[in-house]
């Protein structure tokens, strides 16, 4: 018999490829969507217009925000498994919306294990999108496992502790078979425009091909884990998988600085750059032209920065037999690809 699946946030980039993936493993899929009046589900128009997904593959309009719509959703499709991967999940924009981050991050997810706990027809097996936005900063040169202590620095990595601990506690106290899966920055072609390495290989491709002058960043010496977001969902469904509910760090196990990535872009597409000046005053030109194409601007440094992440994703390699199949090389050669259509 065919499992049946609840992804909220299916819009997204870990969405999307995340209901390819259970697609293919013959699973029912249903995906919860927000209603707008611009039409948002390019990332899955591809699979929804497919004729073999026609009888597998449904789409619903709701709203974490709304109990009764959660209700509605888990009583209506009764999967067997629910992932939550709906977030106002931009970190500066955390910032300027605190309240609505905390009540989607956070309160969004009380609202789906609620309505799991009171589910009497069967045992839901839940996931929770973590972030390792959650740990904050940590001594350099140290890495984040499942018993790291967090230390949130923005409204979204602290709502995000939220759900993860109100995950574990639903679990504990009521048996909800609730996991979190705790994963470091993921990326892919479909990432949102917004993210800095989708912002930087975008906007480098373009200043190559003349159709952008420039590229405004903030803190380049910040240092990130970066993984695929395909092998990341591969993690997530190996979670649920588990005979036991339990909780995991997914991630490379390597981490760069985003200057380091801006260097890796600019020279697979054969861009010549020099930097020159330090702080807010360091720039990148084009070493033939001697023209400016990235500075630094100080809007796009956050309030609290988190300047280090590095996952350790030992006890996911050991018990859920996973492992990345993308490297940092790969990703960027993939994501150029895409921009170069």
């Amino acid at each position: 018999m065919k499992k049946t699946a609840l992804i909220f946030g299916i819009t997204g980039q870990d969405g999307s490829y995340l209901a390819r993936f259970l697609l293919k493993k013959k699973y029912i899929v249903h995906g919860v969507i927000r209603r707008s009046s611009i039409i948002n589900t390019v990332r899955i128009d591809e699979i929804y217009e497919e004729p073999q997904y026609r009888k597998s593959f449904f789409l619903h309009y709701g709203d974490l925000l709304d109990t009764g719509n959660v209700n509605m959703m888990i009583n209506n499709v009764k999967p067997d498994e629910v992932y939550n991967l709906a977030a106002q999940s931009h970190v500066a924009v955390s910032f300027q919306m605190p309240e609505y981050t905390s009540d989607i991050d956070g309160i969004g997810v009380l609202r789906i294990l609620e309505s799991i706990k009171n589910f009497k027809n069967k045992k839901i097996k839940f996931y929770q999108a973590g972030t390792s936005e959650m740990f904050g900063n940590i001594k350099k040169n140290s890495s984040m496992n499942e018993k790291t202590i967090f230390y949130p620095r923005s409204p979204y990595a602290a709502a995000k502790v939220f759900a993860h601990h109100i995950s574990v506690n639903y679990r504990e106290a009521y048996n909800v078979f609730a996991c979190n899966g705790i994963l470091f920055n993921h990326e892919s072609p479909v990432r949102g425009e917004t993210f800095v390495t989708k912002k930087i290989v975008k906007a480098l491709c373009r200043i190559k091909n003349g159709k952008q002058k420039k590229l405004y960043l903030g803190n380049i010496y910040s240092k990130r884990d970066w993984g695929h977001a395909e092998d990341y969902v591969v993690a997530m469904w190996k979670i649920l998988q588990q005979k036991k509910p339990e909780d995991f760090v997914i991630a490379s196990g390597k981490t760069y600085s985003v200057k380091y990535f801006i260097n890796k872009v600019a020279k697979k597409i054969n861009l010549n750059i020099k930097w020159t000046g330090s702080g807010l005053n360091e720039k990148a030109k084009l070493t033939k032209e001697n023209r400016t194409i990235i500075e630094i601007d100080k809007r796009y440094f956050r309030p609290t920065e988190v300047d280090y992440l590095l996952g350790d994703a030992t006890k996911a390699r050991k018990l859920l037999n996973w492992k990345p199949s993308h490297t940092l090389d790969s990703l960027i050669s993939e994501m150029i690809k895409y921009e170069e259509k």
